[in-house]
């Protein structure tokens, strides 16, 4: 909670600056609020940047979670990965979601108590019935901003190795993990903006 909040004020311009880009590329609120699965399944409201049109619903992303888990289940496209061409996202969401600045409000969820600033992605609740028995592991520690998958490949990953990741950190985290998942963060955002 120390460190979110450093962090928040240190960011405070790069924020105050983003609000304003996302007010004036498209009409709608600066934050997206969802519904998302944190410790122990109890739900709570991820906060994010806003980084798509307000009139785009979740149909799109269910459809395509459905069509990732059966991709690696023997369906047709093995090669299907994270959805990276989403016509709904605008103009400035498609930069704040390559640099992975749209996450940068969640650190009001650390403060909250709600989410760590490492631990597996806050968790959607359509996604459920794609998961194995053992992707529930992931529900036994907090949802983090960043984390294994992130610093592992990411959108390179399709949906079942991200949740076995999930998984394996939630079952043999320590301290040191987190500490070498914070230092290798900002190379990943890097690299994933190349």
């Amino acid at each position: 909670m120390v460190v979110a909040t450093l962090v928040l004020l240190c960011l405070l311009p790069l924020l105050l600056v983003v609000a304003a880009l996302i007010k004036l590329d498209t009409p709608g609120p600066i934050l997206f609020r969802q519904r998302r699965l944190g410790k122990d399944m109890h739900p709570f409201t991820v906060l994010k940047f806003r980084t798509m049109r307000t009139d785009a619903t979740s149909d799109a992303h269910m459809r395509y979670i459905a069509q990732l888990a059966q991709s690696q289940n023997g369906g047709d496209d093995s090669t299907l990965k994270k959805l990276t061409d989403d016509p709904r996202i605008t103009r400035v969401g498609r930069t704040l979601r390559r640099l992975s600045i749209d996450e940068l409000p969640q650190l009001v969820n650390v403060l909250l108590g709600q989410m760590a600033l490492v631990g597996p992605r806050p968790a959607i609740e359509y996604e459920l019935e794609h998961y194995e028995p053992v992707h529930f592991e992931r529900f036994q520690v907090p949802p983090g901003i960043t984390g294994l998958w992130q610093v592992s490949g990411r959108s390179a990953l399709g949906f079942t190795e991200m949740l076995d990741l999930d998984a394996e950190y939630a079952t043999h985290a320590t301290l040191g993990t987190d500490l070498k998942i914070l230092v290798r963060t900002p190379r990943a955002a890097i690299r994933n903006a190349a």
